[in-house]
């Protein structure tokens, strides 16, 4: 593209690139499907946080939170899939790349059809358990919300430019602050570098009729995280998650539109860390410091900008 998004020229994106590798794993049969994922972070930890792409994302656009969890020793993989055209592929897909990586088990913190996907990754595997813990963002439960049901089976057909103009709908600049357009116009330069078979894959993922048997999750640790501004997700589609797991902490940001990882990079990091918190001091913890220090004495304050974490209400407050 002639000309650069402000988040493209950003000198912690730009330093993002020049430190973390971009790698392409191959773990299917054929050797024409490659992960491309960014890996950061201690490898020595073998649970790490691993996030899931939207449908017009790359794995790039979880650079904030590489950068900002890093610092705190966690590790972080942002993966981004090759074309699959079925869930069953995905998942499939997905298990050999944990299995390459060496990886016990995953913390997976999914956006939009990444929140769909790590739901169905997690239901399939319920057997021999992959997934400790779900962060789902912007997500949803059930595809049969979204347009486009009856003609899902014909994305393949479709050229790129048809494909890319049925997501810009969803990528109105009306009402939006400075750093909400910059995160619209990045997603939007991202959805251009996608190809004809990516993106007809994933929004043939995204419109297949298909849902989620939440009452096989309900023993994992939850945390729903979305935005009270407008995004792509109607109320509905938000209560339904909620209600589909009642025991899930909620992590609410005021503003932050499609994509607060983003536009409120710092807030939806704080909610993590408060999300991963609870695995300190185990085998599942994604940080090698929580792995590797003494528990300090009961007495320490802890470093933080969190007033207090409301148990019952499952609510938490930021100073």
């Amino acid at each position: 593209m002639s000309c650069l998004s402000d988040i493209s020229r950003s000198s912690e994106y730009l330093s993002f690139r020049s430190s973390i590798p971009l790698r392409k794993i191959v773990v299917d049969s054929d050797g024409s499907k490659a992960w491309r994922i960014f890996d950061s972070g201690p490898k020595s930890v073998s649970c790490p946080l691993v996030c899931l792409t939207p449908v017009s994302g790359t794995a790039d656009i979880f650079f904030k939170q590489i950068m900002g969890l890093t610092t705190r020793g966690i590790r972080v993989i942002a993966a981004e899939p090759p074309p699959y055209w079925n869930l069953k592929e995905w998942c499939d897909g997905f298990k050999r790349l944990i299995d390459y990586l060496e990886l016990d088990k995953i913390h997976i913190f999914g956006a939009s059809l990444g929140g769909f996907i790590a739901q169905k990754f997690t239901e399939t595997t319920i057997n021999c358990p992959r997934v400790a813990s779900l962060v789902l963002c912007n997500t949803f439960t059930d595809t049969t919300v979204f347009e486009y049901n009856d003609s899902s089976a014909l994305f393949w057909l479709l050229p790129s430019l048809v494909l890319k103009r049925m997501l810009m709908g969803n990528f109105t600049t009306d009402k939006v602050d400075k750093r909400m357009a910059e995160s619209i116009d990045f997603m939007v330069e991202r959805l251009e570098s996608l190809t004809q078979s990516e993106l007809a894959s994933r929004l043939t993922l995204n419109c297949t009729p298909n849902y989620v048997q939440p009452q096989l999750l309900l023993h994992l640790p939850i945390t729903i995280m979305d935005v009270w501004d407008e995004s792509a997700l109607s109320s509905g589609v938000r209560e339904d998650l909620y209600k589909s797991y009642p025991q899930a902490k909620l992590a609410h940001l005021k503003s932050g539109g499609n994509f607060p990882y983003l536009s409120r990079s710092d807030e939806v990091n704080l909610h993590l860390l408060i999300h991963l918190r609870q695995f300190d001091g185990t085998e599942l913890s994604p940080s090698y410091l929580n792995l590797h220090k003494l528990a300090a004495p009961s007495n320490q304050a802890e470093e933080g900008t969190v007033s207090y974490f409301n148990e019952r209400d499952k609510f938490v407050k930021i100073s």
